[in-house]
């Protein structure tokens, strides 16, 4: 599927919402995070104690945001950053609030290098656009290319995010093609399937590749979302460019001196982020469900 937000591809509004995956807010759940059962009585979730157990050797790149803005496993910080602050009440302690704001690292973080042939991005948001533009929560870019690596892609402009809107995840990758390959929570041939997403809703993201069967999937609240229809992408593999720069919230066209085009709908994010995790491998449903049960129990 070619990107286009000239004419950006509309999607059916009737929706297939997943009960019980996200709740309001109450007096004893201040994050604002889903509701989960324990499923022991150890302590454990999953077999873990903490979200930084799970796939520890694969695990590449991290962001936590408690006061810091570096990639904690490099120490990367940011070249620049703009309407960005700290926010209390994160997945795990404080997250990173960004007020029409974003984060930029120049410096090539070293795990995103000609190794990387699968990958798996993990994410909390909470978002705040209000449907005039899409989100782009996170971006491996390329330097002069408007398309990064990989792209975490939020359809905000067609579905305002709010309390009880509904949400268009739209990820995509560069491929050796030249190209770029994507899949989203939408089929004409099935529901329309979402979590719903606003201002007091953490929603847990979650973008997986896997070589060398070319798959890309989709996952929100520990559930598999992507289309069918757009999982597997023929011989269109992934191909990551070096050099290779890292924004979180914003696009190219955001960076001071970095603009490629002079379309307005590229506008960085409003909304609250926290623990973005990269692995170099495709997680499993086990994997990605301990991490979304784990952060909704604060591990």
């Amino acid at each position: 599927m070619n990107h286009s937000y000239k004419s950006i591809i509309v999607v059916f509004s009737a929706s297939v919402l997943f009960s019980g995956l996200l709740t309001s807010c109450s007096k004893d759940n201040p994050n604002h995070l889903p509701s989960v059962s324990p499923n022991d009585y150890t302590g454990k979730i999953e077999g873990f104690d903490s979200s930084g157990q799970v796939a520890t050797a694969n695990l590449i790149a991290y962001w936590n945001f408690d006061d810091n803005e570096n990639e904690i496993k490099s120490g990367t910080a940011p070249t620049s950053h703009s309407n960005d602050s700290y926010v209390s009440n994160g997945v795990k302690g404080k997250a990173l609030g960004l007020n029409s704001g974003y984060l930029y690292y120049a410096t090539q973080i070293p795990a995103f290098n000609d190794t990387l042939k699968s990958f798996t991005v993990s994410e909390w948001v909470q978002i705040l656009n209000n449907g005039s533009t899409p989100t782009l929560t996170f971006t491996l870019a390329r330097p002069g290319q408007f398309w990064g690596n990989i792209n975490f892609l939020l359809e905000t402009g067609q579905h305002p995010a709010s309390d009880t809107s509904d949400l268009v995840v739209h990820p995509d990758f560069a491929d050796a093609n030249g190209g770029t390959q994507d899949n989203l929570n939408a089929s004409w041939l099935d529901s329309y399937k979402s979590p719903t997403i606003g201002a007091n809703k953490w929603v847990h993201l979650v973008l997986t590749y896997d070589y060398p069967s070319n798959t890309i999937q989709v996952w929100a609240n520990g559930i598999k979302i992507g289309a069918p229809d757009y999982q597997n992408r023929g011989d269109n593999y992934f191909q990551l460019t070096k050099p290779n720069e890292v924004i979180i919230g914003g696009w190219y066209n955001n960076i001071p001196g970095k603009e490629l085009t002079t379309d307005t709908w590229t506008v960085p994010m409003t909304g609250n982020i926290d623990e973005i995790r990269v692995y170099n491998t495709a997680l499993g449903a086990a994997d990605i469900q301990a991490l979304y049960k784990l952060g909704v129990a604060g591990q």
